[in-house]
């Protein structure tokens, strides 16, 4: 058992501790117009080697605070615990930092079953699959976990993951106009934790996947993403999406170790997840007037359990208004939020130059404060250009789609309100 051990604190506040060596910071369950529709209790997260590089920086970037679970964030570094370098560095093009890459994928990797076993323990979670998420490296690290299928899995959830190390170090010798200095150890490593020839194993475990690619990211393409997709499909897993954002690799400004306030893309990314979570472990419920139990929430004039988000976007929303109906925790909490049928609905940042001041006032939709208690969401593609209008999304009833109920109100943009849309809410492939 964990020597760290943590005390649980009151319903509602976050809990840190250390796992079988492995330190994690653990947001509980606070959504209230939701429940576990399943066994699933908990979702395991790690963060990569950019912004967001450490678990607390994650869980603010992607809280993802409407999954009624546990939501747990690793922390990932090499087994000698020497600090990251991100990918941009350059640091990958040599043999030590691939030997840190491999280090920290395979550490996680081959520690998860004791660290989930340890979790359960300081948590009081039941046996049950899990579901996954990551950024960059740490998205690798959950492919790698399901192709060896180390723990049950319902579904997972990828941003910009890293699928094979030598592409990534391809990508970065044209950026940086350099060569690889790899030596045999490196090498070998790198054609180990190639995810391209695993996507049967993948495929195998049979858990529902979604990839997430940023357009403008110049150390994962958006190609390696959807040709991941399509092999997953041709091996015979239908549960897999792909969608890509308009942003970079990064999602979140540097340096990336704390938690700071989250940019537009990162707060889009993690309504979109948050959404795909809820359709596969969550029923949604409504809390009784009287104060009674949560009854199950149903989509009008069809009786039908309610659904009607894709994308992220509700019905009858704005394209960038991304609806998380949670519960406003504590003061000082990290797992703030904001009250049932509020929206973001942010505005791009005042950050042109690309640096990152200390936020001012509040976005919109939020009163000063909340939100992850950080102030103003900032975007590091600077203002939005004045005057850009915003044509309405199309809504359309998709009978017997998969995963949702018959006759439900599904939100579908065509090319111009994404155009419109500036690419927050991406592209579903």
């Amino acid at each position: 058992m964990s020597g760290d051990r943590p005390t649980l604190p009151e319903a509602g506040r976050p809990v840190h501790g250390t796992a079988a060596g492995t330190a994690y910071l653990a947001l509980p369950p606070t959504a209230v117009d939701a429940r576990p529709s399943g066994p699933t209790r908990l979702i395991l997260a790690w963060p990569g080697f950019d912004p967001p590089r450490s678990g607390a920086a994650l869980a603010a970037a992607m809280p993802l605070t409407g999954v009624p679970t546990w939501r747990v964030y690793l922390e990932l570094s090499p087994a000698d615990g020497a600090p990251l370098e991100g990918l941009g560095s350059g640091a990958l093009l040599e043999s030590r930092g691939m030997a840190a890459y491999a280090a920290a994928v395979e550490t996680a990797v081959d520690g998860l079953p004791a660290v989930l076993a340890e979790l359960r323990a300081d948590l009081g979670l039941e046996d049950g699959p899990v579901g996954l998420a990551g950024f960059s490296v740490g998205a690798s690290v959950a492919l790698h976990a399901l192709a060896r299928g180390t723990v049950p899995v319902s579904a997972a959830a990828l941003v910009t993951p890293v699928l094979s190390p030598a592409r990534a170090a391809a990508s970065l010798e044209r950026l940086a106009g350099g060569e690889r200095d790899w030596d045999d150890a490196a090498t070998a490593a790198a054609e180990r934790l190639d995810l391209a020839p695993r996507a049967a194993e993948i495929a195998a475990g049979d858990a529902a996947v979604l990839l997430i690619a940023g357009a403008k990211d110049r150390v994962v393409s958006s190609l390696e993403i959807t040709e991941l997709r399509d092999r997953l499909r041709e091996h015979g897993l239908n549960a897999v999406e792909a969608a890509t954002f308009r942003m970079g690799h990064a999602m979140a400004a540097q340096p990336g170790t704390d938690a700071q306030p989250p940019t537009t893309e990162a707060v889009r990314v993690d309504g979109v997840l948050t959404d795909w979570f809820r359709e596969r472990v969550a029923v949604l419920t409504e809390p009784d007037d009287a104060g009674g139990p949560a009854t199950e929430a149903v989509a009008p004039e069809t009786g039908t359990p309610a659904a009607d988000l894709v994308e992220g976007v509700p019905v009858g929303r704005p394209p960038e208004a991304v609806t998380q109906p949670v519960y406003r925790p504590p003061a000082g909490s990290l797992t703030g939020g904001r009250e049932p049928g509020s929206e973001t609905g942010f505005e791009a940042g005042l950050d042109a130059g690309h640096g990152f001041p200390s936020a001012t006032g509040a976005g919109e939709g939020l009163a000063p404060g909340t939100g992850m208690g950080f102030g103003a969401v900032r975007s590091p593609m600077g203002e939005r250009p004045a005057g850009l209008s915003q044509p309405p999304p199309t809504a359309t009833s998709w009978a017997g789609r998969e995963g949702t109920a018959p006759g439900t109100a599904l939100v579908r943009f065509d090319g111009s309100a994404l155009e419109a849309a500036g690419g927050g809410m991406g592209r579903r492939n």
